[in-house]
């Protein structure tokens, strides 16, 4: 063979239509979608004709019916839109994957406004999904153009019959004869799901007939809104708006905290509305839910890619024209459009959490503990989030009040300049937490594990400034103006009834002289402690290595009980090693819980402490 020859790779419909049938889709529900998408298309169109001036609009509206007849095995879909002439029957339903849209496009672009808005598109492919549950399909069509109507039949093997039809109204007519392996979709219930589901803010009304008798006195419902609240104004939706949506679109009971309208513009051309929901404690799932939108058109349930995995916890809505209908998530993964959507989100939630804070400061705080937990987790994992918001990142304080990070620092230059003093257990820590705030100095409330995380990660990127638990340090303006004497024989014992010989004990004389002496472990020690817990409760693989403790116990010499002690060391060593040991477990008490063991030999001391003193 001495000339090059060349040729298109030819398919049968022999060879085609089993695929077709089993694997166009993953889920055979969405055929539904794709026709009724299609006669959406087809009155799309001619709205568009009508406002070029290429055709005389009557006066009746514009609708879709599905209808269901249960005794002949049939599910049809009529809309009143453009219609076909046989011609065009041939080109865009004879011919798999020729779309009739990018068709309709290439003729009427430019024209006016933009021709894409409002199609849906795929007339080709996504047509032949009605063959997934169909073992015959008829359309009855006739064109606006009033030529001659048209009726064409296929069987699940690609033969198709084409003659001359009756019709007399404009507009295509799709019926689908269910097989009998799949009389599922003969059942009023699906159908009306698979509406609600892919249908329900498509933007022509739909109508749907079960085939049941009506009462009398019953109006007929479109399924749908066709005006969905992400396609209006912000300025035009209520608050009760925004949360009857959330009702309906999420069925949940509760009300959200807050929203957040989005109406992007050219270059990313999407709309959508965010929700931050209620979660009622800390063991809840906080998986949210974004649904996606292709023209009001349902795509895919929850879209993880569009959002950061750090704000996977947002309930929404997203209509992204620029994406494709039949979206994968492979293509969601590498598409640019994709990233820029995700970005264009975070910069839209972080102005919102910038706002409510300017606003409205009494609302922000409301909201501020359900939502804290997820803004420490952006602020850790993205930079530019942190940057955007963290001057409305507020602390909790223990009496209830807020300060944002900037106004904690600058209360605080006085007395413990760059340094936040943190509680993570109020009740426990309350020795310390009083000790504190007797000198004036205010303590934050950290009442997640994150927190310190995010403390951590918040003193990498504010220059001089430290988060230090209550009892992890004692500030300088703690101590009083006495001198602390040490005491050799002291410290002895002290480690000696700690059982550790080599406990950490030093002489401090402190302000409050009704604490004898408190137990501290370090920040470094404490944050190792909890990164192995954290790291556990991960499912990390393996055991972590052991790290010691890293603990100081204070001694307070201005302290009665301490100079009591002192001075019975020579006089009744027994008593004054009594003395030390239990007050050393009272410094434990107030750094963590006893173990059993430890309790058990508490409450003996204890009992026996109250037994000499009732002599």
């Amino acid at each position: 063979m001495n000339e090059k020859q060349k040729g298109g790779i030819s398919v049968n419909t022999e060879n085609i239509f089993p695929v077709i049938k089993k694997w166009l889709y993953s889920e055979k529900d969405i055929f539904l979608r794709e026709i009724v998408s299609n006669a959406t298309d087809a009155i799309t169109k001619l709205k568009r004709l009508s406002s070029l001036g290429q055709y005389s609009a009557d006066e009746t509206p514009y609708r879709i019916d599905v209808r269901l007849d249960k005794d002949a095995k049939t599910l049809t879909v009529e809309d009143n839109g453009i219609g076909m002439t046989e011609e065009e029957l041939k080109k865009y339903i004879c011919s798999i994957a020729l779309s009739g849209a990018v068709d309709f496009l290439q003729k009427y672009e430019g024209e006016g406004e933009s021709s894409k808005n409002g199609i849906i598109g795929h007339f080709g492919l996504g047509f032949y999904s009605a063959f997934m549950v169909s073992d015959t399909v008829e359309i009855h069509t006739k064109s606006y153009t009033d030529a001659p109507a048209v009726h064409w039949t296929c069987s699940a093997d690609g033969d198709y019959e084409i003659e001359a039809d009756d019709k007399s109204s404009r507009g295509t007519e799709v019926i689908l004869h269910i097989s009998d392996d799949e009389a599922a979709y003969l059942e009023s219930g699906k159908i009306r799901e698979m509406l609600h589901k892919y249908c329900a803010f498509m933007p022509v009304e739909i109508y749907f007939d079960d085939g049941s008798e009506k009462k009398e006195d019953e109006s007929e419902q479109p399924i749908n809104d066709t005006t969905p609240l992400w396609q209006k104004v912000p300025s035009e939706c209520t608050d009760e708006n925004y949360k009857d949506f959330y009702h309906k679109v999420f069925a949940d009971f509760r009300e959200p905290l807050f929203q957040i309208h989005i109406n992007a513009d050219y270059p990313l051309n999407f709309k959508g509305i965010l929700y931050f929901p209620r979660i009622n404690n800390s063991y809840e799932s906080i998986e949210g839910q974004v649904k996606l939108y292709y023209n009001q058109v349902f795509v895919a349930d929850n879209i993880k890619e569009v959002i950061p995995e750090y704000l996977l916890m947002l309930k929404g809505v997203l209509d992204c024209p620029e994406l494709p209908l039949n979206v994968s998530r492979s293509y969601l993964q590498t598409n640019s459009y994709v990233a820029k959507v995700s970005a264009h989100i975070v910069k839209k939630v972080a102005d919102k959490l910038v706002s409510m804070y300017r606003e409205d400061r009494a609302q922000y705080e409301k909201v501020w503990d359900d939502i804290k937990t997820f803004v420490e987790y952006a602020c850790m994992r993205d930079e530019k989030f942190w940057n955007r918001t963290k001057d409305v990142i507020l602390l909790k304080l223990t009496d209830g009040t807020h300060l944002n990070i900037n106004d904690y620092l600058e209360s605080a230059k006085e007395k413990h300049e760059n340094t936040v003093y943190y509680t993570t257990d109020p009740s426990l820590q309350a020795q310390y937490i009083a000790m504190y705030e007797a000198q004036g100095i205010r303590v934050v409330e950290f009442d997640h594990m994150l927190d310190t995380q995010f403390a951590a990660m918040a003193e990498s990127r504010i220059s001089g400034a430290k988060f230090v638990r209550v009892d992890a340090d004692v500030a300088s303006v703690l101590k009083g103006d006495g001198t602390a004497t040490e005491s050799k024989a002291l410290r002895d014992l002290l480690c000696k009834v700690s059982g550790n010989e080599k406990l950490n004990v030093v002489f401090e004389s402190l302000k409050d002289a009704d604490i004898p002496m408190i137990l501290n472990v370090s920040e470094e020690s404490r944050r190792m402690e909890d990164m192995m817990r954290m790291y556990r409760m991960t499912g990390g693989e393996g055991e972590m290595p052991a790290f010691p403790t890293d603990t100081t116990l204070i001694v307070n010499t201005a302290s009665p009980l301490i100079a009591q002690i002192g001075d019975m060391l020579n006089a009744d060593s027994q008593k004054a090693e009594s003395l030390a040991a239990y007050l050393y477990r009272l410094s434990v008490l107030s750094q963590r819980r006893f173990s059993a063991e430890e309790m058990q030999s508490f409450l003996k001391d204890s009992y026996r402490i109250l037994f000499e003193l009732s002599k």
